[in-house]
């Protein structure tokens, strides 16, 4: 029974492989570059993790993850936070309804726009904490509790929320609560040169894609639990605590987090540094992750978890700044350093 279970497992991370080669060459039709912000989407959405995208307007972001639901054959919903947004208008509200059979009243739910696969919370620091916590309770079990009701959402459910750097007017920063659910910080930058003129030239023709459907929901739901099967040595657990647990400061850490660091970067961060290297390993084909898998997710897990004091902001250090220093200062097994 365990050959047989292996053997299945060995082929879905074929299928898992070859699936990402196909995902990726769907969305060429569409996207041009941004290849590790799409590395980064599949390997969260095959972890089972969310996103929060980072990045100025105008650089396709909404046009990705529209792209990525129609390859996944997923339900796609957007919804636009501004200051005015209710909580009631992300989970959906009750109406009283009366039958013209019997002429009864009962309250009926209309399910919001979170009830979907794909969530794009668009400008997500535009609206108050009230509201931004309304997906708390969606990103953590999947469910939505609406007037004393709970109800679960449909699988997968994937959360990708945007945020504009550069606008702080009339913005709400995130909690750190809120922040913690989104395993990956994707840093969405400008096009090069040659790529925005692709753009421009494919934007403003006649083109049309053709985006073609790659894997189903049932056969993502498998793969997400393919990617927990996945077996992970002790020295790769033991090497992504070490860097969490590097973050904090306490009177065993290096200088330079004493120094800049006021909260480190709490056990979630681990949990997600090992499973974003099993979901990298499992995307590539391989049957486990390496040190250098947790390496090549660390940024983006830890980007938004570790926060720089007033001294670090004085001097110019950003929590990519120490990330880069913590590479550098904790050693993997084989004493290789980020």
């Amino acid at each position: 029974m365990k050959e047989s279970v292996a053997s299945r497992d060995v082929e879905l991370l074929d299928e898992l492989k070859q699936a990402r080669a196909s995902i990726v060459a769907e969305l060429r039709k569409v996207i041009v570059g941004h290849e590790e912000v799409v590395e980064q989407l599949l390997t969260a959405l095959f972890a089972n993790g969310h996103c929060l995208l980072v990045g100025v307007p105008g650089l396709a972001k909404t046009l990705l993850v529209s792209t990525v639901a129609r390859a996944l054959d997923l339900e796609f919903s957007r919804i636009q936070f501004t200051p005015d947004l209710m909580p009631s208008d992300i989970t959906g509200t009750e109406i009283l309804e009366e039958d013209s059979s019997t002429g009864r009243r009962s309250f009926k739910f209309i399910r919001g726009p979170i009830f979907a696969n794909v969530l794009l919370a668009d400008e997500i620091n535009r609206t108050p904490p009230k509201t931004q916590a309304a997906l708390l309770q969606a990103m953590q079990e999947y469910r939505v509790t609406a007037g004393g009701e709970t109800h679960s959402l449909s699988l997968p459910f994937f959360v990708l929320a945007t945020q504009n750097p550069i606008e702080f007017e009339g913005t709400y920063p995130l909690p750190e609560a809120q922040l913690d659910r989104f395993m990956f910080h994707v840093s969405v930058s400008y096009p090069s040169d040659e790529e925005e003129q692709r753009i421009v030239a494919t934007t403003t023709s006649a083109y049309e894609a053709d985006v073609q459907r790659v894997l189903g929901r049932d056969r993502i739901l498998e793969l997400q639990k393919l990617v927990r099967r996945i077996p992970v040595s002790e020295h790769v657990v033991r090497y992504a605590v070490h860097l969490t647990r590097a973050s904090r400061p306490g009177p065993d850490c290096a200088a330079f987090v004493r120094d800049w660091v006021s909260w480190g970067a709490g056990p979630r961060a681990a949990q997600y540094l090992v499973l974003g290297a099993k979901a990298r390993a499992a995307l590539h084909g391989r049957p486990t992750p390496s040190e250098d898998d947790v390496r090549a997710v660390v940024r983006p897990v830890l980007r938004h978890r570790i926060i720089p004091n007033f001294t670090a902001e004085a001097d110019g250090i950003s929590s990519l700044d120490i990330i880069a220093k913590l590479l550098e200062t904790v050693p993997g097994s084989d004493g290789a350093r980020g």
